[in-house]
């Protein structure tokens, strides 16, 4: 008798609009699952999309009011409203411009997987209410970003690979 496989704490959506290449959606999700060891275990949905510059330019202008490309955007949906019953409860979107993932991996002597891998956890963080506004708000959600990115065998990212 086998036994019945338990389902990923968060379902994925992933949604590839970059002309960058970006892990398989298998390992993206796997990164995901990770950072959701950090938060309830209820039924929950994240959204990913993958960009390039201009359409994470439009973001941060439309939604910030910055006029730049960042290499993370968050976007929690904090509504609570009936859902059927099992149904994953929405938890937003995280945005993630590759060019600038790219280019900050290089910067920081990182691989392009371990800062994409990085920042996709940081992303989910923040729909589950981290910030890093406060120190102590900062200090607690770099050590959850460095205890999952341990738990999947990459570095502490807050320190150089040299």
């Amino acid at each position: 008798m086998s036994a019945t496989p338990i389902p990923p704490a968060i379902e994925v959506d992933i949604d590839r609009a970059s002309t960058v290449a970006a892990p398989l959606d298998t390992v993206l999700n796997t990164w995901v699952q990770a950072a959701a060891s950090q938060l309830p275990a209820v039924p929950l949905s994240v959204a990913v999309r993958l960009v390039d510059t201009a359409e994470a330019t439009s973001l941060n202008r439309d939604y910030r009011g910055k006029d730049y490309a960042p290499n993370v955007l968050s976007f929690p949906l904090h509504a609570d409203f009936p859902l059927p019953p099992d149904e994953p409860r929405p938890l937003g979107d995280v945005v993630l411009c590759l060019p600038v993932v790219q280019a900050e991996a290089a910067t920081y002597g990182k691989s392009f997987e371990q800062r994409l891998a990085h920042l996709l956890i940081h992303g989910v963080l923040h729909l589950a209410g981290h910030s890093h506004d406060e120190p102590s708000e900062r200090e607690a959600m770099e050590a959850a970003e460095t205890a999952v990115m341990a738990r999947l065998g990459y570095p502490d990212p807050y320190t150089s690979d040299e």
